[in-house]
């Protein structure tokens, strides 16, 4: 992907992540991860242990997480897994970070349906709170990143912000959102156009209305 970052020097990496170990709470997650699947068969536990490592990562460092590469030996060598094949994966998928990134990873989708509904105003946004693409700000606070299709196209556009989504955003929204950050609170998440639930048409709901405010059945009415 066009801005991506540069995977650190691995003599640095290894000497501050190379007695990577799962905590208590995180040991037992794992044994239950590897669990779910059958025996001969733990290699499909990879996915969730890369999370759930870059996640310890995150915590021991106030961020959003990342993958160094001893971590990613330490999770294939408790599943038996080869380390490319582990490393294979954590490239693959941009939900795993391969270098540091700041305490919120601000992700702005740019593909077309985004794009139209006006993506580059929520960059704009971002530039003019001082972040910049692929780079994490000096306080170490947020992390721009440019990705593909989130799956938000019907209330583009969009952002996901560590776990979150934001969504129907411009300038201004997408401005409000890293400055509560900023203050260290908790913005709304989903869909910031006022009246809007989720992803419902604009202006309310065309059809099954009765079920706006509760269950109903129209069982009776279609016969």
């Amino acid at each position: 992907m066009a801005g991506a970052v540069q995977i650190p020097d691995e003599a640095e990496v290894r000497a501050r992540w190379g007695a990577f170990a799962w905590t208590a709470e995180n040991e037992a997650k794992a044994r239950e991860i590897i669990a779910r699947y059958p025996a001969g068969r733990q290699h499909s536990a990879v996915m969730p242990l890369l999370d759930l490592a870059q996640r310890q990562v995150g915590a021991e460092t106030q961020t959003q997480g990342w993958l160094p590469v001893p971590v990613i030996e330490y999770v294939a060598a408790q599943i038996e897994m080869p380390f490319i094949r582990a490393y294979e994966v954590a490239t693959f998928y941009t939900m795993y970070n391969l270098a540091p990134v700041g305490r919120y990873h601000v992700q702005v989708c740019g593909t077309t349906p985004c794009m139209l509904r006006g993506s580059d105003d929520v960059m704009a946004a971002c530039k003019s709170k001082g972040l910049a693409k692929g780079q994490t700000t000096p306080d170490g606070l947020f992390t721009l990143t440019e990705v593909e299709c989130m799956g938000n196209c019907a209330s583009a556009p969009m952002v996901q912000i560590n776990d979150d989504n934001y969504e129907d955003l411009d300038f201004d929204r997408t401005v409000a959102i890293l400055d509560a950050l900023a203050r260290g609170e908790t913005p709304k998440t989903g869909t910031q156009e006022p009246g809007r639930h989720t992803v419902e048409p604009l202006g309310g709901p065309t059809t099954l209305t009765a079920m706006v405010d509760a269950n109903h059945d129209y069982r009776g009415e279609w016969q």
